[in-house]
């Protein structure tokens, strides 16, 4: 399992498509897979950030794991990036909702916090957990 990502969170989204969207444009993810059923609902979505990836699908599709979620949500993550300031940025100009500016964290991290379509919390910093890499 060297090399590989051991930890994804999954997000289920009314709008999976929109959420890609602004996952890519906005906070600088690229899709590393797509699948959709014949009516285009996203069935599962990969979409990766550095060394970390996030699974993506659409809600109300059934199914066990459709059951056990429930309603759940919304859910916050947090990815690691180089430059905070450049990232938020970038955000920004996507439309992202900026919910903090980037700050400097006692513990020597710059974060900047943003809500996606949804209401999902997204933290964006220079902390890199130690877990990591």
């Amino acid at each position: 399992m060297a090399g590989t990502v051991s930890v994804c969170p999954v997000l289920r989204y009314r709008d999976a498509h929109a959420a890609i969207g602004q996952l890519t444009e906005a906070f600088g993810f690229t899709r590393s897979a797509v699948y959709e059923s014949e009516d285009g609902t996203v069935l599962h979505a990969e979409l990766a950030h550095g060394g970390g990836v996030v699974m993506v699908g659409s809600k109300g599709r059934g199914g066990v794991f459709e059951e056990a979620m429930g309603d759940a949500g919304p859910v916050a993550v947090y990815v690691a990036v180089e430059d905070t300031d450049a990232h938020a940025e970038r955000a920004r100009r996507a439309g992202a909702e900026i919910l903090m500016e980037p700050t400097d964290q006692p513990y020597g991290s710059r974060d900047y916090m943003a809500r996606d379509t949804e209401g999902n919390i997204w933290t964006f910093g220079t902390y890199v957990p130690a877990g990591s890499g």
